[in-house]
């Protein structure tokens, strides 16, 4: 009869790996969430403006108000981080 031993199974090892790999990429984008906040609007596609319903007048964009660039979600969550920490150190 063989003896087993006690050692990691493959599986536990894929899910470590997964693990660091999901780790490794949330800190990547908050990274890039540090570096570059702001990302293009997604209703005007970044160019600040729309078109009206029947396509002749164009008009500022509601959702971004014309600036073409919106704050990434990543980046509202290290401001909000940033606010309660400042809040709680006075």
């Amino acid at each position: 009869m063989p003896a087993l031993a006690a050692t990691a199974t493959p599986e536990t090892t894929m899910i470590g790996v997964l693990i660091l790999a999901a780790m490794i990429a949330t800190l990547c984008y908050a990274l890039g969430c540090w570096l570059w906040p702001f990302g293009a609007c997604r209703k005007c596609s970044g160019t600040g403006t729309r078109r009206s319903p029947f396509g002749r007048a164009f008009g500022l964009c509601r959702r971004c108000h014309g600036d073409g660039r919106r704050l990434r979600v990543g980046r509202r969550i290290i401001n909000s981080l940033r606010e309660l920490h400042g809040k709680g150190t006075r």
